[in-house]
């Protein structure tokens, strides 16, 4: 105990608030200015994923080309392009979704919930490979300055960055991505630097270039003819598709958005728009009029700065840091998975697809379980792959690109339904169907082409989570229609007795009942009450914890419509008791931690009637299922054993499922 009586928190819990920060507290009327974020921020957090994979994307296209290196050019324009049309796609779905949810609610919504799940499962495979490729790319990039005898410890590394990560981020979204802003900020100072002078102080090779493009059309006109050549050109500018990735980050991540949402949001995207189109097809020009040629255990932009600065005074020095800063922003990058992909897993658990869990918020307001499960994924990934950043990209883009398929095809659907009321539906179907065809082709060719070497694997993966998905939902579809018998029988509940509107006596015998929403469940432990132990309580007092969910918390408004809700149906509850013949009364608190606020609630009220008996209702299975424990909280365990550390008795009464 404090000077002031407040009981001190234990050792273990302060070291988790050193490591991951205090709890926020949901009353505070600015938290929600506090932790969004304005575009800027915005564009470090979640648009550094996007412009990290030109360290990788362009890279592997380049390769793709083999000798036909004069069709790099090309390709950049048509990288620039489809960032700009991939962009304009998710600039509308940012606009028709405010709160966020990307591709998962776009083909939810418009494709049915089937497909939404499949574009969801894509999603979150998606943001681990984010994880995965941005910090084993980090980890390439930096070992290329390193000799080749320490590059056996890149996965240990690699694995080392990804748990720092982790840490960092239950911290909370804003205090990760401050931490991570200069990082960003060094990036593109470097890289326009090393771009605009790779450019322009070599001019005078553009003339050149365009030589060696005209003769190698020619020459491969003469062998291969115009199919080759752009059989070549689509494998190259389909195996780069990682290039692209990241781009849908800011409409799964519209949550964390300063108000006003859209026009934050795309902002955003506009800036991750021409900061990505300019690195990538700048990076193709330099590559072509350098004459970048690869080189083992180097990456192609370590290359490339070291030729550009080798003669300019500590041009050594500055490469490394060039290419040091973009190691750097792959670890930025990272930071993306771990916000857009604990969001897409709290989506899905609202619409049941995932345990409920996963829609729950931490003391620091992030999605922890989320959090934590993907950096543990991304670990797993790292060992399996062997840190093999080729193999990471093909699993990566299929992911990506199943997901922009969908929310092109989807959004499609939307503008010609609305070809009645949209004036500019026209412009917007026609992008959306060139998205459609563009981001299908890179996923058709990437499946052809490495079949054997990670697209079949992908697949797998991909549609057995699906599969998993479906029976977490059908379990939860089962139980929810019991709970709606229990509504049907329970909610209009006649009433025998006069209604007792006496105050509730502080020294008799008082039942403390946890219930949530008013319903079946609620007013079935009522009753368990009151008739399993008659004539023994004289008071009944209601205590909820409106529990703030990545569902609820989209700002200060839908907090305050959250503890309205609670209000409601806890006034419900005193209701029926009164009606039932008991002085009632209830209590509440808005938070994020059910147990320790429960527990709180309920021993400040002992404090006023220590004569009382804690209740709570609990879901129990004739057959109990090793997920069971995973698909439904263990809270009112989890309280009665709290309560009962403390000396305060609590009973936990059965509801029983089949």
């Amino acid at each position: 105990m404090d000077s002031n009586g407040t009981q001190k928190p234990g050792f273990l819990t302060r070291v988790r608030h050193l490591l991951i920060g205090e709890p926020k507290k949901i009353d505070d009327p600015s938290l929600y200015q506090k932790i969004s974020l304005v575009a800027l921020l915005a564009w470090v957090g979640l648009g550094a994923d996007g412009l990290s994979s030109s360290s990788y994307g362009p890279e592997i296209a380049y390769k793709a080309l083999g000798s036909h290196t004069y069709l790099a050019v090309f390709l950049g324009l048509a990288t620039a392009l489809c960032v700009f049309i991939i962009s304009y796609s998710y600039s509308r779905i940012i606009e028709k979704f405010p709160h966020g949810g990307g591709g998962y609610i776009v083909a939810t919504q418009f494709l049915g919930k089937r497909v939404g799940a499949i574009s969801g499962s894509a999603l979150i495979l998606g943001y681990v490979l984010t994880i995965t490729v941005s910090l084993v790319s980090c980890v390439d990039a930096i070992f290329s300055y390193l000799p080749m005898q320490l590059h056996e410890f890149k996965v240990p590394a690699a694995c080392l960055l990804i748990i720092l990560m982790i840490v960092l981020n239950l911290r909370g979204v804003k205090e990760s991505i401050v931490v991570l802003a200069p990082i960003f900020m060094v990036f593109i100072i470097t890289h326009i630097v090393m771009l605009c002078y790779g450019v322009f102080a070599h001019s005078d090779q553009i003339q050149p270039l365009a030589r060696e493009i005209h003769g190698g059309i020619q020459g491969d006109l003469s062998t291969i003819g115009w199919v080759g050549i752009m059989f070549v050109f689509l494998r190259a500018f389909s195996l780069g598709g990682g290039t692209y990735t990241g781009l849908e980050a800011v409409s799964n991540g519209m949550q964390i958005m300063r108000e006003p949402k859209v026009q934050t949001g795309k902002k955003t995207m506009l800036y991750m728009a021409v900061s990505l189109a300019f690195t990538a097809g700048m990076l193709f020009l330099c590559y072509s009029i350098m004459g970048v040629h690869p080189m083992e255990g180097r990456t192609l932009n370590s290359v490339l700065a070291d030729g550009l600065f080798a003669n300019w005074p500590l041009g050594r020095e500055i490469a490394f840091i060039t290419i040091l800063s973009e190691g750097a922003l792959l670890l930025v990058g990272a930071q993306t998975g771990f916000v857009g992909g604990p969001q897409v897993m709290a989506n899905m658990a609202i619409d049941s697809w995932l345990p409920h869990r996963f829609s729950s918020l931490s003391e620091r307001l992030t999605m922890q379980n989320g959090i934590v499960i993907m950096g543990l994924a991304s670990v797993l990934l790292v060992f399996y792959t062997h840190g093999s950043i080729s193999a990471l990209v093909v699993m990566y883009s299929i992911n990506v690109f199943i997901t922009f398929t969908l929310s092109n095809l989807g959004m499609a659907r939307l503008f010609f339904r609305s070809r009645n009321s949209d004036p500019l539906w026209r412009r917007h179907l026609s992008v959306s169907l060139l998205g459609l065809v563009v981001c299908l082709t890179i996923l058709l060719v990437i499946i052809v082409v490495k079949f054997s070497e990670g697209s079949l694997l992908t697949l797998m993966i991909t549609l057995g989570l699906v599969g998993f998905c479906s029976l977490i939902r059908s379990h939860y579809r089962k139980v929810t229609k019991s709970m709606v018998k229990l509504d049907e029988i329970f909610k209009d509940l006649p009433t025998p007795g006069p209604y007792n509107n006496q105050p509730l006596r502080h020294e008799d015998l008082t039942a403390i009942q946890l219930v949530g929403g008013y319903s079946g469940f609620g007013i079935h432990t009522l009753l368990s009450i009151t008739t399993k132990f008659p004539n023994t309580f004289k008071n009944i007092y209601f205590v909820s914890v409106g529990v703030v969910d990545s569902g609820s918390f989209k700002g200060a408004d839908a907090a305050a419509a959250l503890e309205q809700s609670v209000k409601e149906s806890l006034e419900k509850y005193v209701n029926l008791a009164r009606r039932l013949g008991y002085p009632a009364d209830y209590r509440m608190e808005v938070a994020t931690d059910v147990v320790e606020s429960a527990v709180a609630l309920c021993e400040s009220i002992i404090k006023e009637y220590p004569q009382s008996v804690v209740f709570t209702g609990q879901i129990t299975f004739r057959l109990e299922k090793f997920y069971h424990k995973l698909l439904h909280n263990e809270t009112a365990f989890a309280i009665q054993r709290r309560l009962h550390w403390d000396g305060i008795t609590s009973v936990i009464l059965p509801i029983r499922q089949a």
